[in-house]
């Protein structure tokens, strides 16, 4: 399993851009897929954007064009970049890591992004 910790969480006015971060504790991180997954009060957790060990990447439909999710290997970082925040952006913002090969899940603690109007 490896170890997630997650930054870059805070307050934004609407427009506004964050970037979050999520460093892995394994040397083998090029081996997992990464994803942040985001969980507002009273819903259920859902996947915001994806990258694959190979650096393919997928969105929700309501982050495209304005979210990019990276990768750093040799940081053993993931990162997402926020642009044209909107209220309804406002979560808690997971990191996860997926072994590419047993498919086992690992998540960071979460960081609080909140959106003003």
């Amino acid at each position: 399993q490896v170890q997630l910790g997650e930054s870059g969480g805070g307050l934004v006015q609407a427009g506004g851009s964050l970037r979050l971060s999520c460093a892995a504790s394994r040397s083998t991180f090029s081996i997992y897929h990464m994803a942040w997954y985001c969980q507002a009060p009273g819903k259920q957790r859902e996947l915001v954007a994806r990258i694959t060990s190979s650096g393919r990447t997928n969105y929700a439909d309501s982050v495209k064009g304005r979210f990019t999710i990276s990768r750093d290997n040799a940081k053993n970082t993931v990162y997402l970049q926020m642009n044209s925040l909107k209220p309804e952006d406002t979560a808690v913002y997971y990191c996860n890591a997926k072994h590419y090969i047993t498919q086992r899940d690992s998540w960071g603690q979460g960081t609080q992004v909140t959106v003003s109007s």
